[in-house]
């Protein structure tokens, strides 16, 4: 996530909890490592002078709490501004109304109509029954790609392409939809110059009366995420933000900073491809993961959702000790689908943020589709101990998968990079408390 920052900001932690005596140049170094990653992640320079000084003052002149030791509390400080520097805490949407009017607006190309099935998901599993509202009328393909995603979440859209009144549709889908739980209202993407649209997007708002105004922003742009949102705010009263595409984004830290200094509190951050890849935005918990400290609690949630039914512990018992076979790892590439993908799970454990190779824990579904056909094609004995496949096994597997040689041979590599990346994970940092945590919480 956020491109190296996280990665960054991991490696400064670490260096400053390998050192055995904290003075002024050290707390300096550190601040310097901050500063490099933050403006590489496109945090507004002047911000980030802010912070460092605001550090640096408070690790050079606070004296540290009873029992903490100077490490502890400068490693407590950095954590806290940085905190400080992505705004309020957001709490969930509060449904507290029936219909709950959502009205959702951005610009076009921000992500907007992928996250509205996010949303939409994630009321669902929430236990409320969503209904979507389609005004967009500029864009020929916005009602089509919303009756796809609807289909597929099982929620009711009201729409008709051929009908180029958003206020009319707008009235329509609110009479059809007024026993449900929550409406959500696309609007039409468009940009800050584009009066006739802003226009418009006032009026549907005048129209619609609702309950909560959400602006999705692209992570991508980076600072200008301050300007857009800005200029939203003149035409219709923002209460909450999402930002998406964090996944991989070299500017998301300018999106995030930016966006939280306006006011608006960012409510969701969009952290994938999959309908499932939204989360709260809790700046307490996102830093904790960016520091490599993990999020134990967001692993907990994530497990409780999926439930205890569809996770098979010998399989997690055998990954976390680095002693597993292609069986276990048929079953990890079950729970992966179901967890989402390896690496953000592990960025949730404390430590374990960016330890796998990338050819380990960026397995896109398609790989994980034929890996899973090469492995239904293999013996138990091959799977139990994959040591036995050689050539004249890999000819039959790929035979019997309809598949090449060369994707048997993929597979294999992949199971050996993984299985000692995951080597000693289970008695180095999964040991006491934190690896009881985790098999509770699965159980």
């Amino acid at each position: 996530m956020l491109g190296n920052l996280g990665e960054n900001l991991t490696k400064t932690m670490k260096k400053l909890a390998g050192m055995a005596i904290i003075d002024e140049k050290v707390v300096k170094d550190v601040i310097k490592d901050i500063q490099r990653a933050l403006i590489q992640a496109d945090v507004n320079i002047k911000l980030v002078l802010n912070l460092s000084k605001t550090i640096e003052g408070r690790a050079l002149n606070e004296e540290p709490p009873k029992g903490v030791t100077p490490k502890e509390h400068v490693i407590k400080i950095v954590y806290e501004e940085l905190v400080n520097l992505l705004g309020e805490k957001a709490g969930e949407v509060e449904i507290d109304k029936k219909p709950y009017k959502i009205l959702l607006v951005g610009l076009q190309g921000s992500g907007k109509t992928t996250t509205i099935g996010k949303i939409a998901r994630y009321l669902q599993k929430k236990g409320f029954k969503p209904a979507i509202i389609c005004t967009d009328t500029w864009r020929p393909a916005a009602y089509e790609q919303l009756r796809q995603l609807t289909h597929n979440l099982n929620v009711p859209l009201y729409g008709d392409p051929e009908n180029k009144n958003a206020l009319d549709l707008a009235r329509k889908g609110l009479k059809e939809f007024k026993k449900q739980d929550i409406i959500i209202i696309d609007t039409a993407g468009r940009h800050k110059e584009e009066k006739d649209l802003l226009d418009e997007m006032e009026q549907i708002s005048k129209v619609v009366e609702p309950d909560e105004v959400i602006l999705v922003i692209d992570g991508t742009i980076g600072q200008q995420a301050r300007e857009q949102a800005m200029a939203f705010s003149k035409t219709t009263e923002i209460g909450s933000i999402i930002i998406t595409k964090l996944d991989g984004s070299a500017k998301g830290g300018g999106a995030l900073s930016a966006v939280a200094e306006i006011g608006s509190p960012i409510k969701f951050i969009g952290t994938g491809e999959r309908i499932e890849d939204m989360e709260v935005f809790d700046p307490e918990r996102f830093i904790s993961r960016l520091l490599g400290m993990g999020d134990i609690k967001a692993l907990i949630e994530r497990a409780e959702e999926i439930g205890e039914e569809n996770l098979d512990m010998d399989a997690m018992d055998a990954m976390l000790s680095g002693k597993f076979n292609l069986k276990n790892m048929y079953s990890q590439f079950e729970m992966m689908n179901k967890m989402g993908p390896m690496q953000q799970v592990m960025n949730m454990l404390p430590g374990m943020g960016g330890k796998l190779p990338k050819n380990a824990s960026q397995v896109t579904e398609e790989k994980l589709t034929k890996y899973k056909i090469l492995m239904d094609s293999m013996t138990e004995q091959e799977l139990t101990h994959p040591e036995v496949i050689k050539q004249s096994r890999v000819k039959r597997i790929a035979r019997g998968s309809g598949m090449r040689n060369e994707d048997v041979k993929e597979l294999l590599k992949y199971y050996q990079v993984t299985k000692k990346a995951m080597k000693g994970f289970g008695k180095r940092k999964m040991g006491g408390p934190l690896g009881q945590m985790m098999r509770q919480m699965m159980r």
